[in-house]
């Protein structure tokens, strides 16, 4: 499956629009990581554990973005976008979308 940011693939032809695929995950902070995050906040810099969360989150919502384009039988995703939301308090979605597309 190629995923691309862009609406055209490089020396491909997009032969048939498919619809939307997406996928989202909704993620809630954890005590072991706020505990961590507070120290953090004190001394400054990068809150890692909150990275990594963010990252899992990012590669989840991909991969059901590609389920989903799958099941459309695409053969790419093109004009691939993130968006988040909060929830709740302590709580987020993350949701990445784009254009199935047939290509040649």
């Amino acid at each position: 499956m190629i995923i691309t940011t862009t609406d055209k693939i490089p020396n491909k032809e997009i032969t048939q629009i498919l619809g939307i695929a997406r996928g989202s995950t909704v993620r809630a902070r954890n005590i072991g990581r706020d505990i961590m995050a507070g120290l953090k906040n004190i001394v400054g810099g990068e809150i890692e554990e909150y990275t990594l969360l963010q990252a899992q989150a990012r590669e989840q919502a991909i991969k059901r973005m590609v389920d989903d384009a799958k099941k459309l039988n695409a053969d790419a995703i093109v004009n691939v976008r993130f968006a988040t939301s909060m929830i709740m308090q302590g709580a987020s979605e993350i949701l990445a979308y784009g254009t199935a597309v047939k290509i040649s």
